[in-house]
C-alpha cells in the first residue's frame, strides 16, 4: 500500500521539463468558469474580471503587473507562461504592491487572477504566498518542489499558502508537488491560516508530499474556514488531506490514492462534510488523529478500496472500518455530485493543469470549456450609464445617515484637491476622487449602525463613469453586493460600524460628489 516518498521525484523532474513556447498573442480577460464551493458566496470570486490583462514570462514580470497597477484593488489578469523561479523573481516595489525576491507574493492586495496560457506555468521551487488578500483566482498552474529547509527555501515550504485576512479564493485545476517529506524540506502543498475564510480547491492534483494541506496552524487557530474540496485527485500523500482544525469543509468526489499514515484528520471542533469520494490503497482515510481534541463528519456516497483503520487510542479516533456520521453540516450553494464509482477516472481526466481545463458534467462524464485560457478576446470593462442590476431607481427616503452627528468618512486614496469628508457635506459641488480610475471610499461611525440602502451620486461632468463596484462591510471585508454603476443600491440590512464603496472598474476618474447611506 504504501509507497516510499523518496521515490517520487520522477514526477517532479518530468513536470520541470515543460517546454517554454514561443508567446502567443495576448488575449483572454479573465479565469475559464466560475468560481464554486464555498469560493463562490460571501460575495463571490471573480479575481480581475473586468480589469487589464496582461503577460508574463519571469516572476519579475508577474510582481511588476501587480505594481504598475493604478491601486492594489485595481482587478487585473496575469497570464503566465514558461518557468518561474528564483533566477527570474525579483522585488519589485509600488504603491499598490508589496512583494518578495523568494516567492510570488500576493500581499494587500485584491482583485487578482493568474493563469497559466501556452505552453505552461510551471513554479519551480517558488511558491505562491497569499496575504491579507481577498478576491484571488489561480488557475492551471504547477506548484513544485518548494521547500522550507535546504536550497532554495521560498513560502515557508508551502506549495500555495494563505495566512492573515484571506478571503474569497479559488484555486482550480493547479498541479502541487514536493518529492518527499518534512525530512526532505518540504512542508505542505495548500495551507490555510489565521482568518483564512471562503476558499475552494477544486480539479487540481497534490501529489508526492508529506502534507496535502491544513486549515489552522494550531489548535488555537480557529478562526479559518468554510472551505470546499471538490474533484482533486490526492496520490501518495503521508496526511493532511486535510488537517482540518475548527473550521468547515465540504469534501466531495475527490480521489484519495496512497495516503500512507491519515487522511481527512477532522480535529478541535472541525466538521468535514464528505460525500462522494472514492478512497484507495490507503490507511485511516477518516478520522481525528494525533490528537485527543474532538473533530466531527458527515458521510454519505464514498468508495472504500483496500483502505485499513487503526485501532481507537487516546489520540486516534479513526472514523472506519464503517464510517457513520457524527455531525450534520448545512451547505449553501448547489452543487451536482457524481456518483463515488467514476470518481478515479474522472480525477485522471480533469485534474490538475495542462488538461485542458475539463470538469465533470455531474453525470460522470468530462466536459470542456468554450473557451480556452488563449482563445478569447481581451475585454475592457464594460460601463453603462444606466443603474445596475442591484439598484434601485427610486430615490430612498428618511435620514442620511452618513451627515449623523460622529460619522466620518475614509478611504484608500484622494486625488489631488479632493477630500474624504466632501462625500458626506451635503453639497454635489465638492467630491472625492481616487488617485487612479479605481478605490474605495467608506462611511464610518463609532456605533454599530444599520444599513440596507446607499446612494452614490456623482458630480456634474462625470456621470456614468464608475463601472463595477462593490459594497463591503468595511470592517470584515464582507461583500454587501456588487454589480455596475452608481445611484441607489439596495442590500439585505447590515449593522456595522463602516460600509466602503469599493469601484473595481471606470472609464475615466470618478467623482463621488455625496456617499448617502440609509436604513430602509
Amino acid at each position: 500500500m504504501k509507497r516510499a516518498l523518496a521515490l517520487a521525484s520522477g514526477t517532479a523532474i518530468t513536470a520541470a521539463a515543460v517546454a517554454f513556447a514561443m508567446p502567443l498573442p495576448q488575449a483572454s480577460a479573465a479565469a475559464v468558469g466560475t468560481a464554486t464551493g464555498y469560493a463562490s458566496v460571501n460575495g463571490g470570486t471573480t479575481g480581475g474580471a473586468g480589469g487589464t490583462t496582461v503577460r508574463a514570462t519571469t516572476g519579475t514580470q508577474i510582481h511588476t503587473a501587480l505594481c504598475n497597477r493604478a491601486s492594489s484593488s485595481t482587478p487585473i489578469t496575469i497570464e503566465v507562461e514558461g518557468t518561474i523561479n528564483h533566477g527570474n523573481t525579483t522585488k519589485v516595489s509600488g504603491a499598490s504592491c508589496n512583494t518578495a525576491a523568494d516567492k510570488i507574493e500576493l500581499k494587500e492586495v485584491s482583485n487578482i487572477t493568474i493563469v497559466g496560457v501556452g505552453g505552461g506555468a510551471v513554479f519551480d521551487q517558488l511558491g505562491i504566498h497569499i496575504r491579507d488578500a481577498s478576491n484571488i483566482i489561480i488557475q492551471n498552474v504547477t506548484v513544485q518542489n518548494v521547500k522550507k529547509s535546504g536550497s532554495p527555501t521560498s513560502n515557508g515550504g508551502d506549495a500555495i499558502g494563505m495566512e492573515t485576512n484571506v478571503h474569497n479564493v479559488w484555486v482550480d485545476h493547479a498541479t502541487l508537488l514536493a518529492s518527499g517529506g518534512e525530512s526532505a524540506g518540504y512542508d505542505g502543498l495548500f495551507d490555510m491560516k489565521d482568518n483564512t475564510q471562503y476558499v475552494t480547491l477544486s480539479y487540481s492534483i497534490l501529489r508526492n508530499s508529506g502534507r496535502g494541506g491544513l486549515i489552522g496552524s494550531g489548535d488555537s487557530d480557529l478562526a479559518n474556514g468554510p472551505v470546499t474540496f471538490h474533484h482533486n485527485f490526492y496520490e501518495n500523500i503521508d496526511s493532511r488531506t486535510p488537517l482540518l482544525r475548527g473550521a468547515t469543509a465540504h469534501i466531495y468526489n475527490n480521489y484519495y490514492l496512497s495516503l500512507n499514515e491519515s487522511g481527512i484528520n477532522a480535529r478541535a471542533g472541525g466538521k468535514a462534510k464528505v460525500d462522494n469520494n472514492y478512497f484507495q490503497n490507503s490507511k485511516d482515510v477518516l478520522g481525528t488523529f494525533y490528537t485527543d481534541l474532538p473533530g466531527y463528519w458527515q458521510v454519505a456516497g464514498n468508495t472504500f478500496d483496500n483502505v485499513t483503520w487503526s485501532a481507537v487510542a487516546s489520540d486516534n479516533n479513526p472514523a472506519g472500518p464503517n464510517p457513520v456520521s457524527n455531525t450534520t453540516v448545512s451547505i449553501p450553494y448547489a452543487y451536482v455530485l457524481d456518483s463515488a464509482s467514476c470518481v478515479p477516472a474522472i480525477a485522471r481526466a480533469t485534474a490538475g493543469s495542462g488538461t485542458g481545463l475539463k470538469t465533470s458534467d455531474g453525470k460522470c462524464a468530462t466536459t470542456a470549456p468554450t473557451a480556452s485560457p488563449t482563445s478569447s478576446p481581451t475585454v475592457s470593462p464594460t460601463v453603462s450609464p444606466t443603474v445596475s442590476p442591484t439598484a434601485s431607481p427610486s430615490q430612498p427616503s428618511g435620514t442620511n445617515l452618513s451627515l449623523a452627528s460622529g460619522a466620518g468618512a475614509d478611504g484608500s486614496s484622494k486625488a489631488s484637491g479632493t477630500s474624504y469628508g466632501n462625500v458626506r457635506d451635503g453639497s454635489l459641488t465638492t467630491y472625492w476622487s481616487p488617485s487612479g480610475t479605481t478605490g474605495d471610499i467608506s462611511i464610518k461611525w463609532g456605533s454599530a449602525t444599520t444599513v440596507a440602502r446607499i446612494n452614490l451620486r456623482e458630480a456634474s461632468g462625470a456621470t456614468g463613469l464608475i463601472g463595477a463596484y462593490q459594497v463591503l462591510n468595511g470592517t470584515t471585508g464582507a461583500v454587501l453586493t456588487s454589480g455596475t454603476g452608481a445611484g441607489v443600491i439596495s442590500f439585505p440590512a447590515t449593522a456595522l460600524t463602516k460600509i466602503t464603496f469599493k469601484i473595481t472598474s471606470a472609464s475615466g476618474t470618478p467623482k463621488v460628489a455625496e456617499f448617502e447611506t440609509y436604513a430602509s
